[in-house]
């Protein structure tokens, strides 16, 4: 079965606070991952699966989106933004933007968590969700990964035929394995079932709702690589799996000797930059310092002999001479003291340590 038309949704309205102080100044979607902004993972496998029209349910920061992503030609597609101005959550914000959309009610609507960097095959389960089943079309395609341990996350499980039967919240003696990994396929016609202007959780209420009312909602399974973007250390580990061609992305290839530098970085001789670390535009990286597995943000400062691993050090901020940061996340124009230690600790906006 050949799919009418295709077009995709990606939900980034989130405030981030997960992130804080990164997303005090922007949403986090626009947060760097691998050398570009994290979003641009996501677009560049949508225009590689075939998909000429995206629209960014946007929100928190809304006005930042376009300058950074443009109309989208240089992906050859194109970008539609829909501001949110109340929260309305993931099913609201999805029905939300159903003008932007085609009126095809066959067509297929890919919807994106905009925090989810995956490798999953996105053409696959395209193909997937046009299949019939018993004479009757797909109406909602969930991907699904399996996870070692499903006691922190909702389950979704299937039947022999993949038929999701249900969705069970988080507990301690799971169901299954399986667990929503934030990619559906929707058929057109299903977003406009979703109340408009109300605050809906697709989680807890439209998926639940569709699979009592007997709509065929499915499930793709499948276990390639797969991260919430959600928190500083997923962030930095995300970003070096990136740079460290550990996770595939059209949007990036790896860096060079285990790092990304930005043309405009300026890093000393005697420096150690690596461990799938990326700089960013203007950064500096000054004469015996380390910077291992981190991202440094535009402008910031390692000063001579500090030592920066696995942690995120933001646009403008200072990091002291011989200073030394593990599991940190350093806010916008923040300076941290020469010799400080600095571990597992988020330091604000501005602040001084």
């Amino acid at each position: 079965m050949t799919l009418p038309s295709v077009e995709a949704v990606i939900v980034a309205g989130g405030f981030g606070s997960r992130l804080l102080p990164l997303t005090a100044r922007r949403p986090k979607h626009l947060l760097d991952v691998g050398g570009v902004p994290f979003l641009e993972h996501q677009i560049a496998r949508l225009a590689g699966a075939g998909v000429e029209h995206v629209v960014l349910a946007t929100s928190y920061h809304a006005d930042q989106f376009a300058p950074v992503l443009g109309d989208g030609s240089r992906w050859g597609i194109r970008i539609d933004y829909v501001l949110e101005d109340e929260p309305l959550g993931t099913g609201g914000a999805i029905r939300n933007v159903a003008d932007a959309l085609t009126d095809d009610p066959d067509g297929a609507v890919i919807i994106l968590n905009g925090d989810v960097l995956s490798g999953h095959d996105l053409p696959g389960q395209l193909e997937d969700f046009a299949t019939p089943r018993d004479g009757r079309r797909v109406d909602v395609s969930l991907h699904l990964v399996q996870v070692e341990d499903a006691r922190a996350f909702g389950c979704v499980p299937t039947d022999g035929t993949g038929r999701v039967t249900g969705f069970v919240e988080k507990s301690e003696n799971p169901v299954t394995n399986q667990v929503n990994a934030g990619c559906y396929i929707f058929r057109r016609d299903v977003i406009d079932t979703i109340p408009a202007g109300q605050v809906v959780s697709v989680e807890r209420e439209t998926f639940p709702g569709l699979v009592a009312d007997d709509q065929l909602v499915v499930g793709f399974v499948e276990t390639a690589y797969w991260r919430d973007v959600g928190t500083p250390a997923a962030l930095v580990g995300a970003s070096r799996d990136v740079v460290l061609g550990v996770a595939p992305t059209p949007a990036a290839e790896p860096g060079p000797d285990g790092a990304r530098v930005a043309p405009s970085a300026r890093v000393a001789d005697d420096a150690e930059v690596g461990g799938g670390s990326v700089l960013m535009a203007d950064a500096v990286v000054a004469s015996g310092a380390v910077v291992r597995g981190s991202i440094v943000m535009t402008g910031a400062q390692v000063e001579a002999g500090a030592e920066v691993v696995d942690s995120v050090v933001g646009p403008g901020a200072r990091i002291g001479a011989g200073a030394r940061l593990q599991d940190a996340t350093v806010g916008d124009d923040a300076v941290v003291a020469p010799e400080a230690s600095v571990v597992d600790v988020r330091v604000d906006v501005g602040a001084h340590v």
